[in-house]
């Protein structure tokens, strides 16, 4: 009894009314009556301060210290919160904010690790699952041959072009892994200088137009033809970029589908969408399409070819440009990829002389 607030509250208030009660008697006008009543007021005033201040400031922030410490010690700390109470009076208010700070950081350390060994243990499946394809695919080929086809003239030839694309196939996942890793760490460098924007989608669209053509699929270029698209860039990765988001729209499109190709100008910025009217991506995949080796359709991922990087390097190229990747899609009808880049203002007597030269 005597270790809880009402207790202790008690024996003080007892204690401090006996004062006051001793000092009143001294009085030579103080009677039974007065003294009964200043006895009954500062029992009340003392026990109600006293009870307040031990229960409040005192013996409720220890409790909460004590449940912070026991979640500590259990390692419970997933429902521990910043409960953001300022200006209290309790002097154990700051220690209980201190502790409750601590536990935070610590839940969010955890939650970071859990996720990253959540992501090695995804990354080195899909690594293992990529590398092994070919890797099997060649060595089927090159075992077979061994075993006395290489004989035959024709299974010769026709194995070793198959063995050949396996490991250019192997080859290209291993350079889009460098790449990542070199733009994530910092050690690519970009090149920036100004070119024009429409002529290096032209470009793309002229390389990819081969392809389309054998799906009969009509590739769309909409633009404004008195405008100026000139920018500012790493023009090989922007071109690597536009080239990934293009194909993407073609491989994951149906046959006959089309590709629209839509670029516009902002106050001082152009942007590029990447329209197709295929397969669509489900809600639950949009926030992981740029995730290394993330498909949205497991199933056809060799079917369609890739390595599963792609987006992955778009992304890291834009943010190299201080640009984002953005995407909005409905499953049935279709994918739109965005990103914009800033707009380099040039004169039109210098925009006139260039196409004279060329």
């Amino acid at each position: 009894m005597f270790t809880t607030s009402r207790g202790i509250s008690l024996i003080l208030s007892v204690a401090i009314s006996a004062l006051v009660l001793a000092f009143l008697s001294l009085m030579e006008q103080a009677n039974l009556l007065i003294l009964l009543v200043a006895w009954g007021v500062s029992f009340s005033a003392a026990y109600l301060l006293i009870s307040f201040t031990l229960e409040y400031l005192v013996f409720k922030e220890i409790g909460e210290i004590y449940t912070l410490l026991e979640k500590i010690q259990r390692k419970d700390l997933s429902e521990i919160k910043d409960k953001g109470r300022k200006g209290s009076l309790s002097p154990l208010r700051k220690i209980n904010k201190v502790i409750n700070s601590y536990a935070i950081a610590r839940q969010k350390e955890i939650d970071t690790l859990q996720k990253n060994a959540e992501f090695r243990r995804e990354f080195i499946a899909d690594i293992s699952h990529e590398l092994k394809t070919p890797i099997f695919a060649t060595q089927g080929y090159i075992h077979t041959l061994l075993d006395g086809a290489i004989d035959d003239k024709q299974v010769r030839m026709r194995f070793l072009k198959r063995a050949a694309k396996s490991l250019d196939s192997l080859d290209i996942l291993v350079q889009d892994l460098l790449t990542l890793n070199q733009m994530e760490s910092g050690v690519i460098r970009f090149s920036f200088s100004e070119f024009n924007l429409k002529e290096l989608i032209d470009e793309v669209i002229e390389e990819l137009e081969h392809k389309a053509s054998k799906r009969d699929m009509h590739i769309k270029f909409d633009f404004e033809a008195d405008k100026s698209y000139w920018t500012n860039g790493d023009r090989q990765k922007i071109y690597r970029v536009c080239q990934n988001l293009i194909f993407n729209a073609m491989k994951y499109n149906h046959n006959g589908g089309e590709v629209t190709i839509t670029m516009s100008t902002h106050k001082n910025s152009i942007q590029v969408d990447v329209k197709d009217n295929g397969h669509g991506i489900p809600p639950e995949d949009l926030k992981r399409i740029f995730e290394r080796f993330y498909r949205v359709e497991k199933s056809r991922n060799k079917k369609e070819g890739g390595t599963g990087l792609g987006l992955a390097i778009v992304k890291h190229i834009l943010e190299g440009h201080k640009s984002k990747i953005s995407v909005s899609s409905t499953v049935g009808k279709g994918s739109i990829f965005s990103f914009s880049l800033p707009m380099v203002k040039r004169d039109p007597s210098e925009e006139k002389l260039k196409v004279v030269s060329s």
